[in-house]
């Protein structure tokens, strides 16, 4: 079957070429240009399936634009004098006589090679201007526009006598010769969507046309031939109309890998009423899937980036809050803190310069069970996040897989119900054998010691200026790195081979098991940021512990800087200046040593995470 595209059937919209627009009309005038027709190009919007149109015509801009004026036989003329304004959108013409026209206007948006579409010379309304192969076998990629406008040339006797031609000023408008499918997919489980790993669409019945005449009838027939289409960037696909307005038949497939790396695929069949030009036809597929009722949270880096989670310690965060212990404090043994708030939001906040990968959260909870089961997965938890989510089990019904492999049928569970929730963290990253071997946590939180980092000096007061998060995320590296340092086995063979070396301020010897006892006790420390205009580099004590800003940025490799951080770690364990702990060999050569040649066995074991020299928020 054809189809025409009258003025009243069908009006498409314009494209332009960017060669055509060194043309400059007066806005105020038509008379004082030499053209005597000017045509203001506007595009219709889509309409829906129901046949409602989306909004008002508009004028827009295009990257072609072919145009031609047709007489009252559907000859071209070719006499006529033609232009284009690209940024005004308008098409002007000059040079015809009375009589009855036609403009024709063929516009593209996009690149029509991508489409292999070949744009003819007609000479008549009659000769084809638009074509596609009949074996393109996918969709469009490039929208098209046509439009068919009659006018009429009349002239008029001026005031001086003179017979004129009458100037026309008009709008056209357009609409697009192709349709539009929207796709939308609902699920039952938000965290199913984060599992998706593929969408397509297999067309199984389908017929379109494959060209366009001057006077808009549609011809040409696709060979029904469709490859497979991927989903998976655009929900948005564009086809030429179906042949006589047949429907389509095609199957939606949906594949999944959950964080078990279980795979599972579902399917939709649907059939659409034909493809119509300038319409958007809406399929919403609801993917029923067999993790529907799974109370996991399943997190993709994807997911978490589109998501607006926060990063605790960050250059924009305010001093009232990094410095508030009450929000802002670790254990450098649990530097991940998992937990349910007040809302029944799963909160995991990561005191770590690093990301983890591949974390598995389970729970215990006693109005389900007294096993454990998975709570959440992230394939990964950024450095310094600050996530906070709802828990599935809050939205709907659930079914939880125990550790013993039993399922356990679970109804929608209020925030109450969380009360007594255990959590344990598994992981396969190496870098979390790293945090696991800090067992001997300490408890760091930050302090500014009246200075101020709002003032470009860090607004010293004594013997402090005022800490910035850029100091904070490197001491949350360091306190990581000795925490972890302490239960080393090489760090206890160094102290037992150097054990002659441990004096208190006294002089008197100081046993490796005092020593290791003293580095494993628990430890509360404000850490601060030290001014170094005074001469002090460095401030220790059993529960203050300060660096310069050379010091936090300089400990992985730099034995000065070490030697500083050791001197005050030396304080906080509670010896002076006359011990091997601080003026000493413990600081000055056997640990300050011992750390940088060991970086790389370290879990923060690089600068490279954080790249604090390199950060602008540091002092100058």
């Amino acid at each position: 079957m054809k189809k025409f595209f009258g003025l009243l059937i069908f009006i498409s919209v314009f494209l332009f070429s960017s060669c055509s627009d060194d043309l400059i009309v007066s806005e105020d005038s038509l008379h004082i240009s030499p053209y005597n027709f000017r045509f203001k190009l506007m595009q219709e919007n889509y309409s829906v399936s129901n046949g409602r149109q989306s909004s008002d015509a508009e004028s827009v801009t295009y990257d072609k634009l072919f145009f031609y004026v047709a007489d009252e036989n559907g000859n071209i003329v070719e006499t006529v004098k033609m232009d284009h304004n690209s940024s005004k959108s308008e098409i002007y013409a000059e040079g015809l006589h009375e009589g009855e026209y036609s403009l024709l206007v063929l516009g593209i948006k996009g690149d029509e090679s991508e489409d292999l579409a070949q744009i003819n010379k007609i000479s008549s309304v009659n000769d084809t201007w638009l074509s596609f192969p009949s074996d393109l076998h996918r969709p469009l990629q490039a929208e098209y526009f046509y439009s068919s406008t009659p006018f009429t040339v009349e002239t008029r006797v001026s005031e001086t006598g003179e017979t004129e031609i009458v100037a026309i000023d008009t709008d056209i408008i357009q609409k697009r010769i192709v349709g539009r499918i929207d796709f939308d997919f609902v699920y039952n489980n938000e965290y199913v969507r984060n599992a998706t790993v593929d969408k397509k669409l297999v067309l199984t019945k389908s017929r379109f046309y494959t060209s366009l005449s001057g006077s808009g009838e549609l011809g040409g027939e696709s060979d029904g031939v469709m490859d497979e289409i991927s989903l998976n960037d655009s929900y948005t696909l564009l086809f030429m109309p179906t042949v006589g307005g047949s429907s389509i038949k095609a199957v939606l497939e949906h594949s999944t890998v959950n964080y078990l790396s279980e795979k599972a695929y579902v399917s939709f069949e649907f059939e659409q009423s034909g493809i119509f030009p300038n319409n958007i036809h809406n399929i919403e597929n609801v993917v029923n899937h067999p993790d529907d009722k799974s109370p996991v949270m399943y997190i993709t880096r994807g997911s978490y980036n589109s998501s607006k989670h926060y990063q605790i310690l960050s250059d924009s965060e305010t001093k009232d809050i990094y410095t508030d212990r009450t929000q802002r404090s670790f254990n450098t043994s649990k530097p991940l803190q998992i937990s349910v708030n007040d809302g029944g939001e799963l909160h995991a906040r990561f005191y770590s310069p690093r990301v983890l990968y591949d974390a598995t959260i389970k729970a215990k909870l006693p109005s389900v069970s007294d096993e454990y089961f998975d709570f959440a997965h992230f394939d990964s938890i950024p450095a310094f996040a600050d996530f906070y989510e709802i828990s599935p089990m809050l939205k709907r019904e659930t079914i939880c897989k125990l550790e013993s492999g039993k399922y356990v049928n679970v109804p929608k569970l209020s925030v109450s119900d969380f009360s007594g929730i255990e959590f344990v963290i598994e992981s396969t990253d190496p870098y979390w054998e790293k945090i696991k071997g800090i067992k001997h946590g300490w408890n760091i939180y930050w302090g500014l010691f009246d200075g101020d980092p709002d003032k470009e000096d860090g607004g010293p007061v004594g013997n402090w200026m005022g800490i910035r998060p850029v100091h904070c995320r490197e001491s949350v590296a360091f306190f990581l790195n000795f925490t972890y340092l302490i239960d080393m086995e090489e760090h206890e063979q160094i102290l037992h081979e150097n054990a002659h070396i441990l004096y208190d301020d006294n002089k008197l010897p100081v046993k490796v098991d005092q020593v290791l006892a003293q580095m494993r006790q628990e430890r509360t420390l404000q850490v601060g940021l030290v001014y170094p205009g005074h001469g002090v580099i460095g401030l220790g004590s059993p529960a203050v512990f300060g660096a310069y800003q050379d010091g936090w940025f300089n400990h992985y490799s730099n034995t000065y800087a070490c030697n500083v951080m050791f001197h005050e770690l030396g304080h906080v364990m509670g010896y002076g200046h006359d011990s091997s702990f601080t003026y000493g060999p413990w600081a000055e050569e056997l640990m300050n040593n011992f750390y940088v040649q060991n970086i790389s066995r370290m879990p923060i074991d690089s600068p490279d995470y954080l790249q604090s020299k390199l950060n602008p928020n540091k002092y100058k």
